[in-house]
């Protein structure tokens, strides 16, 4: 397969062009890699070449990236000593780039060199701008919706082609660092602006051939590789440099907790690759980029946050052989915060939407949630004006059922009540047509159960929205017993409109999300009445990669809310019921009205504007702190098992019908330790035996909530791993 093309004109200009066939937008793989190696030494070897342009054949963008499957191919292709394999692969990309940065010059006089210009049509993330910066000059098209940067540290590596090394060295460790440590993008504007890359144009391909053809030996040096070369803002021995460093190691662990072995990696890699000359500092770059390859973390990270989330957006699991159920027309029952943020979104993809509520004054209220957000995104200069009237024009907010008429999918969003939802479900099918779609938001009634209430239950779905529905990426899509294919296809098709990430699991109380979070809550809660100190529970859970602690979460969701579902589930569960000890905590705090942030008062104490000022002191009044506490490796253990065997409960009955979804949803649903790939990956980086022994010992100190599910005891005995039992069906399938 072509990937590369070389074609020289007239003028001596070799331009070489990459467009991956079949692919919207480039990747990069080694069939790639070997072509431009290829053509580079064909045009520095041609004496009519003076000059070459590398650009890209497709509209809009130039490349998204790496094939991060290729990474894979590396390690499976050393066999027995996959670092080797990595770090010679790594350094065989580093040779390339420094082939294409020197680009014949002489060594000792730096004169003799062709110039390389690189052209951006639009987007260049990851290598698709680590290769544009070892040319001599980035020249970018005048597109503001392209995004510019390396985002590899989102999926748990760091920019190892060279890129760490040559931006740290162009921009100084302090300026590179929200590219390298955040992955920040932006527009080709502001990455010039940055210092990211050298020229924005109307005609960029025009101004690359003018500098091309006039550039100078000195214009091909770079600052690097010249001599009485200095890092800006100093290099780690001089006093400004040192400063640097030492603020970066500490907005490092404070950000990551330690949990993340590529942010560290990239720091000691830049750290020491800035005390070296350049190509000693690539090497060094390349080993901790093989270091970072090769720690289970990252794996998993690149597994669930790339490959997989990729596979699910993509359809992984959608019915074959229904057609397109792209939605045109969409209806929205509920304008309160759900609804609304529904509505949103859906408006926000070119769909119509009809926003339906009791009261015209509800539903424009619901409406004006976009106009609210819309004017939010006018004074970051995010959206215009003129955007924002498109985006209301697509909005209908009404009481009339009749405007429903024409739609091909109903969301309702109303009060979670089964006789409520019954009435609304009734009502709005004896409107709408025969072919519709009818979904209920839910996050905890069954859909089976609501879905009696509908005369076409196989048309009937869950979709379950996190809140706030703009910001969270996950989707829910829950099948009923009776729940079509075309139902479910519709509602995927639904959510790749609005560009979120879907899970589709099966009916059960709490469906999957909420089974795995609501355990960890309580754990949390448990702990308090046990006297373990609340600090520690908080911060135990961070110390292990979740974004919030369970009492600081609880808060967030309300605690009202809590003792609503404790009741509920209660009521259906009876003696099997298994957590009156958190209960007992729960009613107490709603009782004094601590509802959570809500009320501004909760687990945590508030300031009048609602800002979080520390745990409340009456926690320890009610619940006295234990003399002795509990390690930490036993707290984390708690709040972790807690969620993951749930997880495996859940695959073990059904509700999880693919471990992708498992721990994709879990990572974007609530957060789940993302540094471990989701509740399943560390499973299997613990290991099955171990985790086996570790819910015996467990379910031996604090009860059968720990108990070891059939599935894991089996795997454990069998030497398993999930990813080994099931997932190489799956990406064989």
């Amino acid at each position: 397969m072509t990937e590369f093309t070389l074609k020289t004109d007239s003028d001596g200009i070799a331009t070489i062009t990459w467009d991956v066939p079949g692919k919207s937008m480039n990747v990069m793989s080694y069939e790639g890699l070997a072509q431009i190696d290829t053509l580079m030494d064909e045009a520095l070897a041609d004496d009519g070449v003076k000059g070459i342009i590398l650009t890209s054949g497709k509209e809009g963008s130039f490349a998204g990236g790496m094939d991060l499957n290729l990474i894979a191919k590396m390690k499976v292709d050393a066999g027995d000593n996959p670092a080797k394999g990595l770090f010679d692969g790594v350094m065989d990309m580093h040779r390339l780039l420094r082939k294409i940065e020197l680009a014949g010059m002489d060594p000792k006089t730096q004169k003799g060199g062709k110039p390389v210009a690189c052209v951006l049509p639009g987007t260049a993330l990851g290598i698709g701008l680590e290769l544009p910066l070892s040319c001599h000059r980035i020249f970018a098209a005048n597109n503001p919706k392209a995004k510019i940067g390396l985002p590899e540290i989102m999926v748990g590596i760091f920019p190892g082609a060279g890129g760490t090394t040559r931006l740290v060295r162009k921009m100084g460790a302090m300026a590179a660092s929200p590219f390298l440590l955040e992955g920040k993008l932006v527009d080709p504007v502001k990455a010039k602006g940055a210092g990211l890359i050298d020229e924005v144009s109307d005609d960029p391909m025009a101004a690359a051939r003018d500098w091309v053809l006039s550039a100078k030996d000195a214009d091909l040096v770079k600052p690097w590789d010249a001599k009485g070369y200095k890092m800006p803002g100093g290099a780690p021995y001089h006093p400004a440099g040192f400063m640097t460093f030492v603020g970066a190691s500490a907005m490092v662990n404070g950000k990551t907790q330690g949990v993340y072995p590529a942010a560290k990696a990239l720091l000691s890699a830049v750290y020491e690759g800035a005390l070296v000359p350049f190509d000693t500092a690539l090497k060094i770059e390349a080993r901790w980029f093989t270091s970072v390859l090769m720690n289970p973390s990252s794996e998993a990270m690149i597994r669930s946050l790339f490959i997989n989330k990729e596979a699910l957006e993509k359809g992984a699991v959608r019915p074959q052989d229904v057609p397109d159920q792209k939605v045109k027309k969409l209806g929205v029952l509920g304008a309160g915060m759900m609804g609304a943020g529904i509505a949103l979104v859906s408006a926000q993809a070119g769909i119509e939407v009809v926003l339906i509520d009791q009261t015209q004054e509800a539903a424009d209220k619901g409406k004006a949630y976009t106009a609210s957000f819309a004017d939010k995104g006018i004074q970051r200069k995010k959206t215009t004006p003129e955007k924002k009237d498109q985006l209301l024009s697509l909005i209908t907010a009404t009481t009339d059922l009749g405007a429903l008429k024409g739609c091909d999918l109903i969301i309702e969003a109303v009060f979670e009540d089964p006789k409520i939802k019954a009435d609304i479900t009734d009502r709005v099918e004896a409107v709408i047509g025969e072919d519709c779609i009818f979904a209920s938001n839910t996050s905890t009634l069954p859909i089976t159960e609501l879905a009696k209430a509908s005369r076409r239950a196989d048309q009937f779905i869950g979709i379950h929205f996190f809140s706030p529905v703009e910001k969270m990426l996950l989707v829910e899509i829950i099948k009923g017993k009776e729940t079509g294919d075309r139902a479910v296809a519709k509602a995927l098709d639904y959510v790749r409109q609005i560009r979120k990430t879907p899970i589709v699991v099966n009916d059960a109380r709490f469906f999957y999300a909420n089974r795995c979070i609501i355990p960890y809550i309580n754990e949390g809660i448990r702990m308090v009445a046990e006297g373990v100190e609340p600090a520690l529970i908080e911060n135990a859970a961070r110390l292990v990669g979740m974004p919030l602690g369970p009492l600081q979460l609880v808060d967030e969701t309300s605690i009202d809310l809590g003792a609503k579902i404790a009741r509920a589930t209660k009521s259906a569960m009876g003696d099997a019921y298994p957590d009156g000890a958190v209960d007992e905590v729960i009613f107490w705090m709603e009782d004094l009205g601590r509802l959570g942030r809500k009320s501004n008062a909760g687990f945590y104490s508030y300031d009048e504007k609602g800002k979080r000022q520390g745990l409340w002191d009456g926690l320890s009044a009610q619940y006295p702190t234990a003399q002795e506490q509990p390690a930490l490796t036993d707290v984390q253990h708690r709040l972790l098992f807690a969620q993951s065997l749930e997880a495996v409960r859940a695959l073990e009955e059904g509700v999880l019908m693919d471990i992708r979804e498992g721990d994709v949803g879990a990572i974007l649903g609530w957060g789940f330790a993302p540094w471990s790939g989701g509740p399943l990956s560390w499973l299997d980086m613990i290991g099955a035996p171990y985790a086996a022994d570790r819910c015996d010992q467990l379910t031996e100190a604090f009860g059968d909530r720990f108990k070891c599910p059939d599935l894991l005891r089996d795997m454990a005995a069998k030497g398993q791993s999930f990813y080994g039992r099931f997932g190489q069906a799956k990406a064989a399938a």
